[in-house]
């Protein structure tokens, strides 16, 4: 079954957000991956963005709390508004699937469900009611982080 966890975006502040969230929360990084990470020829990744962090996740329970910086090119994030998501760890590839096109009818496809550079299973939308979603599976973790 799915996993339903927060995603916060970032104006290239999240490394030193979630150094903060950790001293509160306790625990250790589930995961930390810069854009320098996931550069190839396929993706390439401008210097100054490289450092930033393209994923980060913190355990809190059951449940992680996740972040990226939104890279430049894509503009600012609004710091008071559409800053998070609602990213869902699925199961399965056919899980994943599902959930995406069914979350996704009516609304706008940012990023269509495709192997992710990164290594998993990836996409991203926003609903017929401007809700904000990352479906996810990454055979790996198999739906846990």
């Amino acid at each position: 079954m799915a996993l339903i966890n927060p995603h916060i975006n970032f104006n290239g502040n999240a490394e030193e957000a979630f150094h903060f969230y950790k001293s509160v929360f306790g625990g250790e990084f589930a995961k930390i991956m810069r854009f320098k990470d996931i550069s190839s020829p396929e993706f390439p990744v401008a210097e100054n963005e490289a450092e930033k962090i393209m994923h980060i996740a913190l355990p809190i329970g059951q449940n992680i709390l996740m972040a990226n910086d939104v890279p430049e090119s894509m503009g600012r994030v609004n710091e008071n508004e559409n800053r998070s998501k609602i990213s869902i760890s699925a199961a399965s590839r056919e899980e994943a699937d599902k959930l995406f096109s069914g979350l996704s009818a009516g609304g706008n496809i940012e990023v269509p469900i495709t192997d992710s550079p990164w290594g998993s299973y990836f996409g991203m939308f926003r609903d017929k009611f401007g809700i904000e979603w990352m479906v996810d599976f990454d055979p790996k973790y198999n739906g846990k982080v």
